[in-house]
């Protein structure tokens, strides 16, 4: 059942606030993956033992290179379930909106740690063409069929986080982990029947693409987040529409609609209602529209008469 905080005051120019938080039924708080996490770290940080390990005792840099970019998702991991305990965390004092945002702060960051493990390997790739050393074939592929099943299992204990940024963050650390993996299995068991060498840095540069592509989406929406976008599902021209739609409202302006984390999104509007009060029940009513067609949590509203030209110089349409 949908409920709200609304508060109206007056102010000097006598127009009326309301600040609503409709919740259509269910909590918008990040979901706990606090035991995906916990499982994720360990199952990573002793594969990551084994790897290196392996690499150095059969002679193979592919696996010491895969054995640094899990270590490099294992940081990762732990650097995304801070951000989401520290999401949870209420306001107090300045950070007077809680700490949502360092969801956003750790996807980013989630995705330079991409970008520098996507530089380390391709150096090694670039290494390993120009120096070809034919590995154990038998040896990379036994190993790196570990580092599948547990990369893979840890995937898929994120899978349907995909909602929320920093949670996609480290699902894409894992899958892209899966996928180095599988290549180096693949590139084990054909220099294991073949000799060729070179088969080794050219599944890598292939994997590289792919892993390339999906920082580049994480990377492009945490920015966006931080400059503090209108989330991409969320189009400003509609909701100013659907706003202006409503019983009395003359004209919207002063419209705004950001990420607060990367789950939740708030909304600050002004509503043009010559000649009525809008009462608790009208700001109830616009807090759950806007929840139920665009997903927006946290609304307010103020409401102008319209009798005042220099409220909103700008013009209505600002």
């Amino acid at each position: 059942m949908a409920h709200s905080h609304i508060h109206n005051h007056d102010h000097a120019h006598g127009h009326g606030h309301g600040h609503t938080h409709g919740h259509g039924g269910h909590s918008h708080a990040p979901a706990d993956f606090g035991r995906a996490f916990l499982i994720g770290i360990v199952l990573n940080t002793g594969f990551v033992l084994l790897e290196a390990a392996a690499g150095l005792i059969y002679g193979s840099m592919a696996l010491i290179a895969d054995a640094g970019h899990n270590l490099s998702d294992v940081l990762a991991l732990a650097l995304a379930w801070i951000a989401s305990i520290a999401a949870k965390q209420p306001a107090s004092g300045r950070f007077t909106y809680g700490y949502k945002s360092s969801t956003i702060l750790a996807a980013l960051a989630n995705a330079l740690l991409l970008a520098v493990a996507i530089g380390a390997i391709l150096f090694e790739t670039l290494h390993r063409i120009m120096n070809p050393v034919e590995p154990q074939g038998l040896a990379m592929a036994a190993v790196a069929g570990v580092g599948i099943a547990i990369n893979g299992f840890t995937a898929f204990l994120f899978m349907k986080g995909q909602g929320d940024l920093n949670i996609r963050g480290a699902y894409l650390h894992m899958a892209a982990d899966a996928l180095v993996s599988l290549g180096v299995v693949v590139a084990g068991l054909a220099i294991l029947f073949t000799g060729w060498a070179w088969i080794d840095p050219a599944i890598s540069i292939a994997i590289l693409g792919v892993i390339a592509w999906g920082t580049w989406g994480l990377a492009r929406d945490s920015v966006e987040m931080g400059l503090l976008a209108a989330p991409a599902g969320i189009d400003p021209d509609a909701v100013r529409q659907h706003l202006a739609a409503h019983d009395g409202v003359t004209a919207v302006h002063d419209l705004h609609v950001w990420p607060m984390s990367t789950t939740e999104v708030a909304l600050t509007a002004h509503l043009v209602m010559p000649g009525r009060l809008a009462s608790d029940s009208f700001l109830r009513e616009v807090a759950a529209s806007l929840e139920h067609r665009f997903g927006v949590h946290h609304v307010t509203l103020q409401i102008e008469s319209g009798d005042d030209p220099c409220a909103h110089p700008c013009g209505a349409d600002c």
